[in-house]
């Protein structure tokens, strides 16, 4: 089937992952620990040149959220330029490198080139099995909805027909997600959001609570979910029933009912739509076969849209993105052989077949439905 260009447009934090094996030494010279997430001080920015200098082998990719779910979305469709990715990167060579990396898999990126700041960063330290992540987000911070409203790009939104954001560019660019939701609502296309992180729900429930009338599609795990549902005074901490109440609060476009995909590492993926909360399975990865979890989220959601935007059943849209999630979580970093593995999904399709009558038994008829009302303010 052939989907045409700019049916997919996203916007969202444009960062390079710079993944590099280190050593205790260096970790300690930077006051970093394994296994562990932190923002970049003014002490760690160094760091990334020293990554990208040393003699070690270093994996650069394209990566924020937004980012990767567009690449995996542009990997699956393989049709050139069906998917619009908007940024911001600086005028350097890290700059240059994502707009290659981009550009050789086929997304038609639009960069605002920022001056005065490097591209966003975010280094990935490797030292044994376990990962120090270290995020400068710099230029990604610079995004204007100028930039988006330019003639010539906003025709890739007037083309499109599914927008997807992040929820990480809430702290960037509110007034352009706002924008894009508004237009997919008076337009009647798809408007997909994630809630992306836990503090978000904590720390940017009013610019969340700005968007949620725009979104038809809501993604997130369940440590976001879960936090979402407490911020909103849910009353409860079922994911069912958060999926539920979520699914009904105040929308801008009635034609379309909310749907909400709730992710849960290898546990089943719940699906809240019309009332019913649908269980689907995850085919387990083998532990020794598990690279890299960064990404899977972002990862499940570019396969999940890819099949979206061609009119397929949710079905349909949670195999393609159990196998995107499961692929990438065998890969170091956000990156791609040169064609999707097709025996690798008949497999997951067979699974996925062999499990239709699991889901049945699984799937949880609520008698009560939610009124809709209005989406409650802090």
């Amino acid at each position: 089937m052939t989907v045409g260009e700019s049916v997919i447009v996203a916007i969202g934090n444009a960062l390079l992952d710079i993944t590099a094996s280190g050593s205790k030494e260096l970790l300690d010279r930077y006051g970093l620990n394994a296994n562990n997430s932190i923002m970049a001080e003014e002490e760690h920015l160094p760091l990334f040149e020293e990554l990208s200098n040393n003699n070690c082998p270093v994996v650069y990719s394209p990566g924020g959220g937004s980012q990767n779910t567009i690449r995996m979305a542009q990997w699956i469709l393989a049709e050139p330029k069906s998917c619009v990715f908007f940024g911001c990167i600086g005028r350097d060579k890290f700059g240059q490198i994502i707009q290659k990396q981009m550009e050789e898999l086929g997304v038609h990126a639009n960069y605002l080139i920022e001056k005065d700041h490097p591209t966003g960063t975010c280094a990935s330290i490797v030292t044994g099995n376990e990962r120090s992540l270290v995020a400068n987000l710099a230029a990604a911070n610079c995004y204007k909805k100028d930039h988006l409203m330019k003639p010539e790009n906003w025709d890739h939104v007037e083309k499109s027909k599914l927008i997807y954001v992040a929820g990480f560019h809430l702290t960037v660019a509110p007034d352009a997600i706002v924008a894009l939701g508004r237009h997919a609502a008076e337009k009647n296309k798809i408007f997909s959001f994630n809630l992306s992180a836990p503090y978000l729900c904590e720390d940017c429930m009013d610019q969340i609570l700005s968007v949620m009338p725009f979104v038809d599609y809501l993604f997130g795990n369940e440590t976001d979910f879960a936090s979402f549902g407490k911020e909103q005074n849910m009353g409860t901490e079922d994911l069912k029933e958060i999926a539920l109440k979520t699914a009904v609060l105040r929308k801008e476009n009635t034609k379309r009912q909310r749907t909400v995909i709730i992710t849960r590492g290898h546990l089943p993926t719940l699906v809240a739509y019309d009332g019913v909360v649908t269980e689907y399975p995850v085919k387990a990865v083998d532990k020794e076969d598990i690279v890299d979890t960064n990404g899977a989220g972002d990862c499940f959601v570019g396969g999940f849209l890819s099949q979206l935007v061609q009119g397929k059943d949710i079905r349909d849209c949670i195999l393609i993105a159990n196998y995107c999630a499961s692929y990438i979580i065998q890969k170091s970093g956000v990156t791609f052989d040169e064609k999707p593995n097709l025996p690798q999904i008949v497999v997951a399709l067979c699974f996925y077949v062999f499990h239709l009558s699991i889901i049945a038994l699984n799937t949880l008829r609520y008698s009560i439905k939610y009124e809709r009302s209005n989406i409650p303010r802090c």
